[in-house]
């Protein structure tokens, strides 16, 4: 199992770089306008459980990211992002792998290239590029450049929207072990739902399908995610979230929390 190489790389490449409206997953067309910024410091903890061959195993994964957007123009963002990862994996309650330090950089384009007000129907299509600030030797990485692209819908109404999102990336890696092990061809699908339950609260709910990243039995991997955003002012947010894989193949739970500010 690639657990027995590092539990971090499983992470890194597991969590989607979207920087969604968190704790969301799928991301939506939203940009920030012209010459505007946004902050977001976002955190997660994750538990996963496995019995196989009669050995207990545990891991414990948690990321803190940082990702700054800068708005271009009024429909194009770039979104640059860089997480710190920390993981350990025991086996029969013996510790096997503890290791922590920076994952790898993401650099992100978010273009809205489609709008219907009157229909409040919207398309941005988002390129991406993971570059290799962290160490693949020690699982904090790919190693090299890699590539990917997302697609993205909205659909909105006065107190409710509905996202979409298609997604592919391209994985390179520079250590040969994990290229024997890992996929290098990522595809992703997932859709969620914001509800205004006050002026302040949002309620959020997301379901993803994303492949596989180990070469593996379960082709593919299964998550549902529930949450809450609360605006304390217009232009800062605090929420929080809860992930549970419904399959083999996803972590068992995950537990996210963070912080936007807009200026």
């Amino acid at each position: 199992m690639i657990k027995r190489i590092s539990p971090i790389i499983l992470a890194l490449l597991w969590s989607v770089p979207a920087f969604a409206a968190h704790p969301l997953m799928t991301d939506d067309t939203g940009t920030q306008g012209k010459g505007k910024f946004q902050f977001e410091y976002n955190g997660e903890y994750s538990t996963d459980n496995e019995h196989e061959a009669g050995i207990a195993e545990k891991e414990t994964n948690g990321t803190l990211t940082a990702a700054l957007t800068y708005g271009i123009i009024d429909n194009v963002d770039i979104i640059v992002g860089l997480p710190w990862q920390w993981g350990s994996l025991s086996q029969n309650g013996n510790l096997v792998s503890n290791d922590n330090g920076i994952g790898d950089t993401s650099v992100e384009v978010k273009w809205r290239f489609f709008e219907c007000k009157e229909h409040e129907v919207s398309l941005a299509l988002k390129p991406k590029l993971i570059v290799p600030t962290g160490d693949a030797q020690r699982g904090l990485g790919n190693g090299n450049i890699s590539e990917g692209v997302l697609l993205i819908a909205t659909k909105e109404w006065e107190h409710r929207a509905v996202h979409g999102n298609v997604g592919y990336t391209h994985n390179s890696y520079s250590v040969a072990q994990d290229n024997a092990i890992l996929k290098q061809d990522i595809w992703h699908a997932s859709v969620a739902a914001e509800v205004h339950m006050t002026e302040r609260l949002r309620s959020v709910a997301d379901i993803s399908i994303d492949s596989n990243n180990e070469r593996a039995p379960d082709p593919n991997r299964f998550f549902v995610l529930g949450g809450l955003i609360y605006s304390v002012t217009d232009t800062f947010d605090l929420d929080l979230g809860v992930k549970a894989g419904l399959n083999h193949a996803e972590t068992d739970k995950t537990i996210l929390a963070g912080l936007t500010a807009r200026f």
